[in-house]
């Protein structure tokens, strides 16, 4: 349990650099053993849609004019439509009120935060965002700007690495301004189901505060179709603001083009700050999203590649490292602690065998206690072909046995 008394005490002071950052401090002046692969890094190397092209082509006259930041009516149309599809839905959404186009979903994720401070009522007490541990960095960045307290949940193997909603106190949900929730999560692939995804909107309605769901990795998946935080969310939306990109679902980190959809109310306040604050997304961008939003088969192809390295995964690695197919997203989330934790796991990788990985610990912080969920474990970024995939984890298994 989160207490008053934690809540009171001061936090350990975090090393708020980006994971990378410090994993170059880390590797500084090592050379590699090998000839370096690096699957550090969650950028997909699938090929890119053949449709982005002839679009673009189309297209670059629009880029003379300013867009307006809401994004146009053909693109939130094409998200309405897509999300009705994809998802059991109790009712349409709205594209004219509740759809925003973003410049990709790292920049809606930390400007939420800044924008939830602003939309909610009165806090009992010191405003705080609740972002799970481990988690992607741009949530913390956002709650640090929005001058709010930074409670980190646990997300560990005894909760399904999902955040333990039981450790919530009263007190500190009176406080609560956003709740960050990944499904599937950044690094563990876990995925939240709709009874899970039905109690956190319950908290968040009892309490006022906004759930900011991301849901980039939502088309990566091993079994069945993750659901979303919109289909828990009862035929208002409110309290609720997914978040998509079409990096992961269309292999384009490098469009930057996202949305948000949900609570009508929020997002109005939403627009009202990225209208001063946040950068447009292009015109042509928008007309490709468009597109790729009214295709599957890409998607599917996609998807259908990944599966083929969890395949090389299961074979390669087997039972060792509590290794457990994901359920969801392109990371493996392999225990290191047999091999003296994720930093010393990630020098030896790197020094004997040329393979580049994140420690665990980077990707979290250091809780009340002083344990850091993530510092057991490495993550591993699957994205490269085939014949890289397999041989970077032949190098991992050889190194650390």
């Amino acid at each position: 349990m989160i207490t008053a008394e934690r809540e009171s005490a001061p936090p350990p002071l975090p090393d708020t650099r980006s994971p990378f950052a410090r994993l170059n401090e880390l590797l500084a002046g090592v050379p590699p053993g090998k000839a370096p692969i690096a699957v550090s890094v969650g950028e997909p190397q699938h090929p890119v849609p053949p449709f982005v092209a002839p679009v673009l082509a189309s297209t670059v006259h629009e880029f003379g004019r300013y867009p307006i930041n809401k994004g146009i009516d053909a693109f939130r149309a094409a998200v309405s439509g897509w999300l009705g599809r994809r998802y059991d839905l109790p009712r349409a959404v709205d594209p004219e009120s509740e759809v925003l186009v973003l410049n990709g979903t790292r920049e809606g994720l930390f400007l939420a935060a800044v924008a939830a401070r602003r939309w909610v009522s009165p806090r009992r007490g010191r405003p705080a965002v609740l972002i799970p541990n481990p988690f992607y960095a741009a949530y913390a960045a956002g709650a640090d700007v929005a001058g709010c307290d930074t409670m980190y949940v646990s997300a560990t193997a005894d909760t399904d690495f999902l955040p333990n909603l039981d450790a919530l106190s009263e007190d500190l949900l009176a406080r609560t301004v956003a709740f960050y929730l990944a499904s599937p999560s950044n690094p563990q692939g876990a995925i939240a189901n709709r009874d899970y995804l039905a109690r956190l909107t319950a908290l968040a309605r009892r309490h006022g505060f906004l759930i900011l769901a991301d849901e980039c990795y939502c088309e990566i998946y091993s079994r069945e179709p993750p659901p979303s935080m919109l289909e828990a969310a009862g035929a208002d939306f409110a309290n609720v603001v997914v978040f998509h990109s079409l990096s992961k679902r269309s292999n384009l980190p490098g469009l930057r083009v996202g949305f948000a959809a949900g609570d009508r109310r929020f997002l109005a306040r939403f627009l009202d700050l990225r209208n001063v604050a946040a950068p447009q997304v292009p015109i042509p961008a928008q007309r490709v999203a468009i597109a790729a939003y009214e295709d599957e088969e890409h998607v599917i192809e996609n998807r259908r590649l990944y599966a083929q390295k969890f395949d090389l995964a299961d074979q390669i690695i087997g039972g060792r490292y509590n290794y457990q197919r994901p359920a969801g997203g392109f990371f493996l989330w392999l225990d290191v602690s047999a091999h003296g934790g994720s930093e010393s796991a990630t020098l030896k990788l790197w020094r004997e065998t040329g393979v580049r990985v994140v420690p665990g610990k980077y990707l979290a912080r250091d809780e009340y206690d002083g344990r850091n969920p993530g510092a057991a474990y490495i993550r591993v970024a699957m994205v490269h072909d085939n014949a890289t995939t397999a041989e970077a984890l032949h190098r991992l298994v050889a190194a650390l046995g």
